[in-house]
């Protein structure tokens, strides 16, 4: 079943029983909703830790909300732009616990081009500044943050997103999480950790595509 073909499983009536524990919705939601919906509803998280802060009533609003909103899992692709720091950040780092799936092997490589100072690496929800550019397996650029000159790197800021917490693509979290402070690497990462099968036309990421990135990891707040 398609995740946009997704039916509201409880009636209204219903929902403002008791027969629909918070519980069940929260995990109903958390099944379905895609990851910045249930960061903007702040149900990220542990079921348990999310049903004691959240009132029923947010929960039937978030419920209907994403039936409104059509915002299923799988139906956004993440990316990796400036628009990452205008989002309305929660932090909640208490609640986020996240139990770990064996997926199989991670779906990029890593070469290290500039070793890091091989102590300080970051770890989820930090605040991380990486310089990068972004090419196909062509060799086309279709995104870099460097400027091109020094004196205008002085001038300007690295991007800066919280790693471990899906605000960047699935390759950048995985593989920034890796890298030590001052460390340049060469992250190849498969589409499916990437932009998947619909790519970003907008960007000039063809579907499928697997993209090679070089990070220089800056800075851990």
């Amino acid at each position: 079943m398609m995740a946009a073909d997704l039916v509201q499983a409880w009636t209204d009536e219903q929902l403002k029983t008791e027969e629909v524990p918070k519980k069940e919705l929260i995990k109903f939601i958390q099944d379905n909703g895609a990851h910045s919906f249930l960061a903007e509803h702040k149900l990220l998280g542990n079921i348990k830790n999310v049903a004691k802060t959240a009132k029923k009533e947010q929960l039937i609003e978030a419920y209907n909300q994403l039936f409104e909103s059509k915002r299923f899992k799988g139906t956004e692709v993440e990316v990796v732009t400036e628009e990452v720091q205008a989002v309305k950040i929660h932090d909640n780092p208490k609640e986020i616990k996240t139990e770990l799936v064996d997926e199989g092997p991670p779906k990029f490589t890593k070469s290290i081009l500039k070793k890091g100072d091989k102590t300080n690496f970051p770890k989820k929800g930090d605040t991380v500044s990486c310089w990068y550019s972004g090419t196909l397996e062509d060799g086309t650029v279709f995104d870099t943050n460097i400027p091109a000159s020094a004196k205008k790197k002085k001038q300007s800021k690295p991007l800066s997103f919280k790693v471990g917490l899906g605000r960047v693509i699935r390759g950048w979290d995985e593989g920034v999480l890796t890298m030590s402070k001052g460390e340049t690497a060469r992250l190849e990462i498969e589409s499916d950790w990437a932009y998947g099968r619909k790519g970003v036309p907008d960007s000039k990421i063809p579907p499928n595509a697997k993209l090679i990135f070089e990070v220089e990891l800056v800075a851990i707040d």
